[in-house]
């Protein structure tokens, strides 16, 4: 439905479907919206930078730079925002991943990028639900990692479903994957998607062909630096997923599982901002194009002075979003409108 080369200048918002976006990053998720046709009014932001990338690329008619947490507390928000069709947030979900330390730093501050404000990351969820009782949008859409549906993190799973419930919304739960959403990647998120309005349980099943590396590889790749990575990729085989498969090989150790290996004829796997990325055929690091087209950010996209690979790391894919507006456009909005 949706091709991964695509220019913002050629978005057409044509539907008459207003959104906000919360903890919005470099806009990944307002470009899926704009694909789909929708009007997104603005954004808040917590990172100087990552902001500044959103305004030069997204030119939001409401930008607020600041916690969410203060965003909540104004009481001169325009008219506009208490209308909302769709509500939509991606509150940072490192303490709840499957790579990282998990439950050891459920509850603790920490000082991570987005502002480099040390706080808890484990509650914005719910800080975003203040802000979903507070605006009272028809439809709600929040995203985040997959491992907030395992272990442990499943309770805090049912006090949000209980939260959304609390406040009038009934909620449904997805656990998605892009790679069969027109994005090139292979990257499961999971969704709340929320309403007030009564509507029907909507359906998504997404099933896209999937789209290769070696479809969207761009430029020239990077070269390898460090003498034991140079060492550890000359060593890499057909068939492996990253260096921790060389370093078996090499040491008997199990190291370097955050550096990729991509292959030509497979789909490339998540894109995560602190990993790095090798394309195994021919031993480079992969280009900034590449981290642009796998993520399926738009070819006239300006990531001004912040990298590609931090960038398209943080955002939800514009494709994976396209398709989720999309559908929530035909089962829901349109035909809501059509009855009135």
């Amino acid at each position: 439905m949706y091709s991964w080369k695509w220019y913002i200048k050629d978005i057409k918002q044509e539907k008459n479907v207003t959104v906000f976006s919360t903890f919005s990053c470099g806009g990944g998720s307002t470009m899926g919206y704009k694909r789909a046709g929708f009007r997104v009014l603005g954004n808040v932001e917590i990172d100087e930078k990552v902001n500044a990338i959103y305004v030069k690329n997204q030119h939001p008619k409401y930008n607020f730079l600041m916690d969410l947490r203060d965003f909540n507390k104004r009481d001169d928000l325009p008219d506009e925002l208490y209308s909302l069709d769709i509500l939509d947030g991606s509150p940072p979900c490192s303490t709840f991943s499957l790579a990282g330390s998990r439950e050891k730093a459920w509850g603790k501050e920490k000082v991570f990028r987005e502002g480099q404000k040390a706080q808890t990351l484990d509650d914005l969820f719910f800080v975003f639900l203040e802000t979903v009782e507070k605006l009272h949008p028809k439809i709600v859409v929040a995203e985040n990692v997959v491992g907030l549906l395992q272990g442990n993190a499943k309770g805090y799973v049912n006090l949000i479903i209980k939260r959304f419930h609390n406040i009038g919304y009934s909620v449904q739960i997805f656990r998605l994957n892009s790679a069969f959403m027109d994005v090139p990647q292979s990257r499961e998120r999971v969704f709340f998607i929320a309403n007030n309005q009564n509507y029907p349980k909507i359906k998504l099943d997404f099933n896209s062909k999937p789209i290769t590396y070696g479809e969207v590889k761009e430029g020239k790749g990077k070269p390898i630096k460090g003498t034991k990575r140079k060492e550890q990729v000359q060593h890499i085989r057909r068939g492996d997923t990253s260096l921790k498969d060389v370093s078996i090989r090499m040491t008997g150790k199990e190291s370097d599982f955050g550096r990729h290996i991509l292959w030509d004829d497979r789909v490339a796997p998540c894109l995560v901002s602190a990993d790095d990325y090798i394309r195994g055929d021919e031993k480079t690091q992969i280009s900034d194009a590449d981290f642009r087209n796998i993520s399926t950010f738009p070819q006239d996209y300006d990531f001004c002075d912040v990298s590609a690979k931090y960038v398209c790391g943080m955002c939800v894919p514009p494709n994976m979003m396209a398709n989720i507006a999309t559908e929530i456009y035909k089962q829901w909005i349109s035909k809501d409108r059509g009855r009135g």
